[in-house]
Formats: structure tokens, C-alpha cells, sequence
């Protein structure tokens, strides 16, 4: 027979009054509570408020107890539910922890928002009360769970971890996220990785120079740098474009970029024309140029520094055109079309060379035969002229605007069209120094302008900043896919495209679960508490 309100409230009565040293006499009052949870709506909702209430003076049927409040979170009745999990936090305690921890990772997989909301808060109060042992039932559901508890316990723990006190987040907490993070990583999809590394990125203990070495040791390793690339696998390609945007954030003066600069040097720029974009609308070329530039200033000592100059400079050739050639005798031109000057690409190439070429500074002079030199300086002048032209008809354009008025779409984009035409401009200009010179500093035309610059983009190490500060570098976005916008320059005689300008709007890895870097399988599992 079922148990009745009344009997609920009258057994609750008893141990209520009870004094606290003969509660233990009153085993079968709380033993009727828990065969609330086998009755209608109105009992389980009050069974599921007066289980946890004296659970701890039952010590015997504490698994009982357990398994009654869960049988109550599974429940059809959504308010029932609700009202079962925010009481399980107090079923958290010793040994039980994990386990709490580990369900709750597992109603995650929710779609009711309010009842999703309430395993948020739970889990929340659970980690305040042993940080680590509700992170082993978390990376327990990560590491076994089915695909839907594996990906919000990630999300939870990209979003939540950050937001707990400093007295939760010890040294050893931290230590055991890295650890466990670390095994995650051996097969992860592209989504995932970018959300583990933020994670990762939160730690301070990894704030320190060791520590955001340590971190671009594992996107190494998740990036295959030892191996050839396919530049006709979307899913290779956009593998290396994921793991470069979250080593950028972690590079500077003492974390060095020479690993993934001479990957680009050797496997990506050969392969530019061929590379397969893992978006439709994103441009692949242009995007690789971008890190490529992002990544140069913290470039350290290389092994071939002059194959990869060599690299950029043929590369630089192919996007810097020679001139038109002259009027034939009855005035016509013997070209039908003037060259494009794409100055997005070239703003990126120059800007690479140029952070290179400090590395070999007699490169034009001694590695270059005088013929192709001369070539180039052809090609440059072309492009400077080509360069003024723009930077004039720009300003002019935006002169006199302030405000709102260069807050349009056509007015940000134009004046990030002066930006990139300015830096080019600067970067020529100490090429034709004799010798050239790579003594300017630009800040590249996407980038936020520093109030001090040094070297292009100079960021505080480790031991300046102090091992408890946090990164300034801001942890990269998740990647937006709105369609690219298209500076249209005015017609002259330098008419051309100004380059795919973006206001960086990158592709992302395409598709969901089951594609990216471990192709993880599903799985299922059905209830493991």
C-alpha cells in the first residue's frame, strides 16, 4: 500500500521532535519517508524535501536514501525532478562526493532550461565543498559518458571554472584539472579542443612562463607539426588553422612561435593556392596569411631561417605584380587589365618577411642575385605608387567623419582599407633602405593598436607579470561565420581589389560531434549511477 500525506507528515513529525540522541530509535518512521518516493506527485515532492533532512542520522540506509532521492530526480514530473536535484548536494558528503558529482554531470543532459539551471547551481555548491572530488565525477562522465553529458560537462567546466574563489581553486585542484584535461585530449573533436584549452588557459598556475609552455607543448601535440600536410583534407587543414589560433594567445618573447612558423614556411605556403577551406564562405588563403603574420613577431632562432625567407619572399612575388607594360606608339596599352593589388595578402606577407628578415638582415643583399633584386624593386615601387593612390582617395573619403559616422559598415571598412595601406607603405619603405631596414613597427591593420609598442606586439612575460596575474592576451572567440565583407576600392588607374578584408570573421571546424581531430564515436550507456 502506498504511503499517504499524512503518513509523510506524521513520520516527519516524529523525527522532527525527536531529540537528536534518539533519532536512531526511529529507523522505521524514516524508512516510511523514503517509500514516499514510491507514491503520487504530492508524496515524492515532499519525499524528496524530508529524505536529505535526516539523512545523516541514518548512516545505514544512506544508500538507500541515495538511490530513492535519484529515482525522484528521474521522475516523468519535471517539478518533481527540479525539486529532487536541488536537494542532492546534501546527500554530498565523504566518499559520496564523486558520486553526487557524477550524477549530476549526468542529468546535464537535460533539455528542460530550469532543471538544467538547478544541476548548474548544484554542481556549483558541490565543488565548494570538495573542488576535486566533484572534478573526478565531472571528468568521469567526460572520459565515459555519452556524447551529450561528455559535451555540457566540458561547456560547464569552460564556463564555471573561471567564476570560483581562489580558495576552491588550490594548486592541487588545479594540477588534477591539467592532468585530466590532458587525457581527454588524447580524442577530442575540433569543439572540444577549443574548449578544453580555455580551461586550460584559466588555470594560474599556468599563468607563468613554464606554465603557457607547457600549454603550447600540448596544441604541438594536437597539431601534428611532425607531419606532411594534406592540403586537400579540409579536416587536416582546419586542424592546423584550430591549433594555431589557440597557440597565438601563448606566444611572446619567452614563449616562442618557431615550431608553427616553420610548419607554415615548409607545408602551408608551398600548398597556398591548393589548400581546401573547411568553410565555404571563409577565405583560406587569407586566413593563413593572418596567423602566419600574428605568429612572426615571437618567432625565436630557426634552423633555416634563409629556406624560409626564401619561402615568403617567392611568396611575396606572387602577390606583388610588375607594372603594366608601357603605351605602344599609337598610344594603346599593350595589357588590357592593370594588375590586382591584393593588399590584404600582402600587408600579411611583407609583415612576415619583415619580422623574419631581421633574423638574416643581408638576405636582399647577399642571398638574392642582383637580376631577381631588381625585379622586386620594380614590383615594390609598383605597389607603393599603387599605394598612394588608395591611401589619398581613403582619406579623403573619411575626412571629416568622427563618431557614429565611422561606425557604418562601409566607413569601418575603409578605415581599415587606411590601416592596411598605411602598413605597407611603412614596411616598403624600409625595404628600399640601402641596406634594407627592419626597424619599423606596425601594428597589423586587424589588431588593436598598443599604446607602447615594442617589436610589433610585445606582451609581459611570465615572471614580469608574477605567477598569480592573469594572461591580457584576450582567449580567442569561438569562431564567427558571417560572410566576409568586400572593401570595393574607387576606380583610377590602380583599380584593383584591396583584399579580402574581414573584420576577423574566422571559420571554425565544420560540422559537429564525430568530426575534428579524434572522430570520437558515439556512445551509449543508459543509467550508470
Amino acid at each position: 500500500m502506498a504511503v499517504t500525506i499524512e503518513e509523510l507528515y506524521r513520520n516527519y513529525g516524529v523525527l522532527a521532535d525527536a531529540k537528536p540522541e534518539d533519532l536512531t530509535k526511529h529507523k522505521d518512521a524514516y524508512q516510511v519517508i523514503l517509500d514516499g518516493v514510491k507514491g503520487g506527485p504530492k508524496e515524492k515532492r515532499l519525499a524528496a524535501q524530508f529524505i536529505p533532512k535526516f539523512l545523516s542520522s541514518f548512516p545505514e540506509l544512506a544508500d538507500a536514501a541515495l538511490n530513492a532521492q535519484l529515482d525522484l530526480c528521474e521522475d516523468e514530473d519535471v517539478s518533481i525532478r527540479r525539486q529532487a536535484i536541488k536537494e542532492l548536494p546534501r546527500f554530498a558528503a565523504g566518499e559520496n562526493i564523486v558520486r553526487v558529482a557524477d550524477i549530476l554531470t549526468q542529468l546535464l543532459q537535460t533539455d528542460d532550461s530550469a532543471e538544467f539551471n538547478q544541476v548548474n547551481t548544484a554542481l556549483v555548491s558541490i565543488f565548494k565543498m570538495d573542488a576535486k572530488a566533484t572534478l573526478g565525477g565531472l571528468f568521469s562522465q567526460i572520459l565515459q559518458g555519452e556524447d551529450i553529458v561528455r559535451e555540457r560537462a566540458i561547456k560547464f567546466l569552460s564556463i564555471k571554472l573561471k567564476t570560483l574563489p581562489e580558495d576552491t581553486m588550490s594548486k592541487e585542484v588545479e594540477d588534477y584539472v591539467f592532468t585530466e584535461t590532458k587525457k581527454v585530449l588524447e580524442d577530442v573533436t575540433g569543439e572540444e579542443f577549443v574548449l578544453l584549452m580555455r580551461i586550460l588557459m584559466t588555470l594560474k598556475s599556468l599563468q607563468t612562463v613554464s606554465g603557457r609552455q607547457q600549454l603550447v607543448e600540448l596544441v604541438v601535440e594536437q597539431a601534428f607539426l611532425e607531419q606532411a600536410l594534406n592540403p586537400a583534407d579540409p579536416d587536416t587543414v582546419d586542424r592546423l588553422l584550430q591549433c594555431t589560433r589557440q597557440a597565438l594567445p601563448l606566444f611572446s618573447k619567452n614563449v616562442h612561435s618557431t615550431r608553427f612558423v616553420t610548419y607554415f614556411c615548409d607545408h602551408v605556403l608551398p600548398n597556398l593556392s591548393s589548400l581546401t577551406s573547411p568553410v565555404a564562405e571563409l577565405d583560406i588563403q587569407l586566413e593563413v596569411l593572418k596567423l602566419l603574420a600574428e605568429m612572426s613577431p615571437f618567432c625565436g632562432d630557426m634552423v633555416k631561417v634563409e629556406a624560409n625567407l626564401t619561402m615568403l619572399f617567392e611568396k611575396l612575388l606572387e602577390f606583388m605584380p610588375l607594372p603594366p607594360e608601357a603605351e605602344g606608339e599609337n598610344g594603346e596599352k599593350a595589357t588590357s587589365e592593370e594588375p590586382k593589388l591584393q593588399f590584404s595578402y600582402v600587408e600579411c606577407l611583407l609583415f612576415s618577411f619583415h619580422q623574419l628578415g631581421k633574423k638574416l638582415p643581408d638576405f636582399l643583399i647577399d642571398k638574392i642575385n642582383a637580376e631577381r633584386l631588381k625585379d622586386f624593386k620594380i614590383r615594390l615601387q609598383y605597389f607603393a605608387r599603387g599605394l598612394q593612390v588608395y591611401i589619398r582617395q581613403l582619406r579623403v573619403a573619411l575626412q571629416g567623419k568622427t563618431g557614429d559616422a565611422l561606425k557604418t559598415e562601409e566607413n569601418k571598412i575603409k578605415v581599415v582599407a587606411l590601416k592596411i595601406t598605411n602598413n605597407i607603405n611603412v614596411l616598403i619603405k624600409d625595404l628600399f633602405h640601402n641596406p634594407p631596414s627592419y626597424k619599423s613597427t606596425v601594428t597589423l591593420s586587424w589588431k588593436p593598436v598598443q599604446k607602447t609598442e615594442a617589436g610589433a606586439a610585445k606582451r609581459p612575460s611570465g615572471e614580469e607579470m608574477g605567477a598569480g596575474s592573469t594572461m591580457k592576451k584576450q582567449l580567442s572567440p569561438l569562431p564567427r561565420r558571417d560572410a566576409r565583407q568586400i572593401y570595393n576600392p574607387p576606380s583610377g588607374k590602380y583599380s584593383a581589389t584591396i583584399g579580402n578584408f574581414s573584420n576577423e570573421q574566422r571559420g571554425g571546424f565544420r560540422g559537429g560531434r564525430g568530426r575534428g581531430f579524434g572522430n570520437r564515436g558515439g556512445r551509449s550507456r543508459g543509467r550508470i549511477y
